[in-house]
C-alpha cells in the first residue's frame, strides 16, 4: 500500500476542478499547475497550492513533462492526476513519474504505449480476438502507400491518427481526390496536437452508434465493467452530448461488450481507469475503436446510474488498494444525460469562440449536477479546449433524465462568449433524440455544417427594452435626492415614451416603450406591440409578465451599450446602436479575410497577385487544438498580406485583402 498525501493535477478547467473536489474529500491536499493565462483561474483558485509552470500556449506549459515533475518535486506532491487530455496518455510521462518516485494516477506506462497508438492497438485487439474495423495499420507512413491503402479499403474510410483522439488528426473521406488533402490535414492537425504524425485508415462504418464501456482493474488482478455510455451525438468526432445507458442496450449485448472491454484491458495488463470504444451497427454488430487509457470527460453519467465515485476508485487502485466493488456488486440504475456546454458559435458552423465570461448561471435543480471550469467574471482563453462546462442529469427513466436537463439548459446562461446552450436544447429536443435513435450522423443529419439562424422573438427583444429601461431608471435614481416611486416613469403630459435602437448581428430593430405606470409598459418592436410588466427584477434573474404569459430571464449589462439575455428558448447579444463609441464603425467588406478567432496562423496558402475564388482555401488557422481552414469570401485577385505565417493573430485581425472581381 502506498500513501497519497499531497495530489499535483496535471491538467485545468473543469476536470482539475472536479478531482480536487474528490481529493480533497479524501482528505488529501491538492496542487494546481497553471500557465500565464490561466493565473487566476477557477482550478488554481480552488486548489490548496498553485504553482506556475510557464507560457500560455500548451507547449509551453500543460504539455511540459520535465515542467510538471518539477512542480510536484518542488510542492512535495507524491502523486500526480493528469485528467484528460495533455499528459494523459503520455507513456514517458507516466514512466517519468515513477522513476522519480512519484505516483501517476493512471495505468502502466506499457499499456499507454499500446492504446495510445491506434495502429498497435488495433494489432493487439486482433490477437486478442477482439472485433476490430477492417483497415490499415502498418508502419509505412508514405502517401503512395497510405492513398493505395484507402483506396482498396474502398470509400468511404477514416484517415486517422495513430496517436491521441479527440476527433484531432481526423478526416472522413468520400472521394479518393480528396484523399491527398486529408492525409496532410490530419498529420499536420496530429503532429501538432500529439507530436507524432503516424496515421491508420479504417472503412468509415456508416451510420453507426458510438457505445463505450467503462473498465477499471486494480493491481491485484481483478478487471470489471461498469456499463456502456452511448456518445453518438458528435460533431467532428468530438463528443456533445453522451448518456448511460445506452438506449438499445440488451443485457445479452451488454454482457457481450462488457466481456469484450474486459478482454481488452487484460490483454495489455490494464490498471486504473479506461475506457473502450466500439462502433455498433444496425445489426447489433460492434467494432473496436479504440481503448482511451484515462478518465472520460462523459465518466459523470456513469458516476449517476452507477453511484460510484470513478476519481475515488482511480486514487483507491493508485495506492494499491482493492477495486471498491467486484462485477457481481456492479448495478445500474436509472438514466443519466450528459450535455457539453462549449464556447463555439453554431450558426458560424461551430466555430471556438472567446472572450470574458460575464454570467455563467445554471439553476439549482433536482438531478442536476455541473462540473465546470469558469464561472462568472472569468474568461475563454483561446489556448485550450473550447468546453467550458458539462451539465449532467438523472432520473429514474430517460424521459425524466431528458426533462429535468432540459429544464437545467433553459433556465441557464453563458452570457459574454457565444456558446452552444441554444443548441443543445434544440437537440435534446428532437423527435430522433427523444425517441433514442440518434446515430453519428445526427448533427449532419440534423444541422448540416451549421445551425440554422433563428430571428429574435419580438418578445425578448422588448422584454431586452424594458430590463435595459429598468436599469437605467435604477441607477438614475439611486444617484437623485428622495424621488418617489410613484413618480417613476410618470410625465406631466400623461404619455412617457422611450426609444431604443437595438441590432443583433446585421438586423436594426427600433423599439419604442410606453410607460403605463411603475413596471408597467406597452412596447412596439418594429410595429409589434407587446405589454410587459415587470414581475419582479434583481441581479441577473428577472421575471416577466409577457402579454398575460410569465417568462423568467437571466440578464448582463456589464457594458453599456449592450444587453444580454436568455430565456428559455433563445440567447442574445443587443448592441444598443444609440450608445456605442463613435469609434466602432461597420465591419469591413467581404473582400477582407479576418481570423475568425485567436489563433496560430500555420500557413497561408496565396500571395499577393493571386487570383483566387469564393470558398478557395487561403490559410490554416489552429485554434483551440483544432486546425481551421481560412476561405476566401469572394472571387478576386489577392491585394495585401497583413498577417505573418506562424505568427499568434487575435480574432478580427486581417489576414488578406482580395479585390473583389467588378
Amino acid at each position: 500500500m502506498s500513501s497519497i498525501t499531497t495530489l499535483l493535477i496535471a491538467n485545468r478547467g473543469e476536470i482539475a476542478v472536479r478531482v480536487m473536489r474528490t481529493a480533497k474529500a479524501m482528505g488529501i491536499r491538492t496542487v494546481a499547475v497553471y500557465a500565464d493565462a490561466d493565473a487566476n483561474a477557477m482550478h488554481v483558485r480552488e486548489a490548496d497550492m498553485a504553482i506556475h509552470i510557464g507560457g500560455s500556449a500548451v507547449g509551453e506549459s500543460y504539455l511540459c513533462a520535465d515542467k510538471v515533475l518539477n512542480a510536484a518535486r518542488q510542492m512535495g506532491a507524491d502523486a500526480v492526476h493528469p485528467g484528460y487530455g495533455f499528459l494523459s496518455e503520455n507513456a514517458a510521462f507516466s514512466e517519468a513519474c515513477a522513476n522519480a518516485g512519484i505516483i501517476f494516477v493512471g495505468p502502466p506506462n506499457a499499456a499507454i504505449d499500446i492504446m495510445g497508438d491506434k495502429a498497435r492497438a488495433k494489432r493487439a485487439m486482433l490477437a486478442a480476438g477482439v472485433p476490430c474495423v477492417p483497415g490499415y495499420q502498418d508502419d509505412d507512413q508514405s502517401l503512395e502507400t497510405l492513398t493505395r491503402e484507402a483506396n482498396a479499403i474502398g470509400m468511404p474510410v477514416m484517415v486517422k491518427a495513430a496517436a491521441g483522439g479527440g476527433g484531432r488528426g481526423m478526416r472522413l473521406v468520400h472521394h479518393s481526390e480528396d484523399l491527398v488533402s486529408a492525409i496532410g490535414l490530419a498529420q499536420s492537425e496530429a503532429q501538432n496536437a500529439f507530436g507524432a504524425s503516424e496515421l491508420i485508415i479504417e472503412k468509415a462504418i456508416q451510420r453507426p452508434r458510438h457505445v463505450e464501456v467503462q473498465i477499471f482493474a486494480d493491481t491485484h488482478g481483478n478487471v470489471v465493467h461498469l456499463g456502456e455510455r452511448d456518445c453518438s451525438i458528435q460533431r467532428r468526432h468530438q463528443k456533445v452530448v453522451e448518456e448511460a445507458p445506452c438506449p438499445i442496450m440488451t443485457p445479452e449485448l451488454r454482457n457481450a461488450m462488457g466481456e469484450a472491454a474486459v478482454e481488452a484491458a487484460r490483454a495489455v495488463d490494464y490498471v486504473g481507469a479506461g475506457t473502450v470504444e466500439f462502433l455498433l451497427d444496425s445489426d447489433g454488430h460492434f467494432y473496436f475503436l479504440e481503448m482511451n487509457t484515462r478518465l472520460q470527460v462523459e465518466h459523470p453519467v456513469t458516476e449517476s446510474i452507477t453511484g460510484f465515485d470513478l476519481v475515488e476508485w482511480q486514487l483507491r487502485v493508485a495506492r494499491g488498494e482493492y477495486l471498491p466493488a467486484l462485477q457481481e456488486n456492479i448495478e445500474l440504475f436509472g438514466h443519466a444525460i450528459e450535455v457539453r456546454l462549449y464556447a463555439e458559435d453554431p450558426v458560424a458552423g461551430f466555430l471556438p469562440s472567446t472572450g470574458p465570461v460575464e454570467l455563467f448561471y445554471v439553476p439549482d435543480l433536482p438531478g442536476i449536477r455541473v462540473d465546470s471550469g469558469v464561472a462568472s467574471g472569468d474568461a475563454v482563453s483561446p489556448f485550450y479546449d473550447a468546453m467550458v462546462a458539462k451539465i449532467i442529469a438523472h432520473g429514474e427513466t430517460r424521459e425524466d433524465a431528458r426533462l429535468r436537463l432540459l429544464q437545467a439548459l433553459r433556465g441557464s446562461a453563458l452570457l459574454g462568449v457565444t456558446n452552444n446552450r441554444d443548441f443543445l436544447i434544440d437537440v435534446l429536443s428532437q423527435q430522433v433524440f427523444i425517441d433514442g435513435e440518434a446515430t453519428t450522423a445526427f448533427i449532419g443529419d440534423h444541422y448540416g455544417d451549421a445551425m440554422a439562424a433563428t430571428a429574435p422573438a419580438t418578445q425578448t427583444l422588448a422584454a431586452a427594452a424594458v430590463i435595459q429601461h429598468a436599469l437605467d431608471q435604477a441607477q438614475a435614481d439611486a444617484m437623485a435626492l428622495s424621488v418617489s416611486e410613484e413618480l417613476l416613469d410618470w410625465s406631466s403630459t400623461g404619455d412617457l415614451t422611450f426609444t431604443r435602437e437595438y441590432r443583433v448581428g446585421e438586423q436594426a430593430y427600433t423599439l419604442r416603450l410606453n410607460a403605463r405606470g411603475p413596471g408597467e409598459y406597452c412596447v412596439s418592436v418594429n410595429g409589434t406591440i407587446h405589454n410587459v410588466i415587470i414581475d419582479d427584477i434583481a441581479e441577473s434573474l428577472v421575471t416577466l409578465n409577457i402579454d398575460e404569459r410569465h417568462e423568467h430571464y437571466v440578464y448582463d449589462s456589464t457594458a453599456p451599450e449592450t444587453i444580454r439575455l436568455a430565456n428559455a428558448k433563445q440567447t442574445l447579444t443587443l448592441t444598443d446602436v444609440c450608445r456605442l463609441p463613435p469609434e466602432r464603425g461597420e465591419e469591413a467588406a467581404g473582400g477582407a479575410v479576418k481570423a475568425p478567432m485567436h489563433g496560430l496562423l500555420l500557413a497561408i496558402d496565396v500571395k499577393a497577385g493571386d487570383m483566387v475564388v469564393k470558398g478557395q482555401r487561403v490559410g490554416v488557422l489552429e485554434a483551440m487544438k483544432m486546425q481551421h481552414e481560412i476561405l476566401a469570401g469572394v472571387d478576386g485577385s489577392v491585394e495585401e498580406i497583413s498577417a505573418t505565417q506562424g505568427a499568434q493573430i487575435g480574432a478580427g485581425d486581417l489576414i488578406l485583402t482580395i479585390v473583389e472581381e467588378a
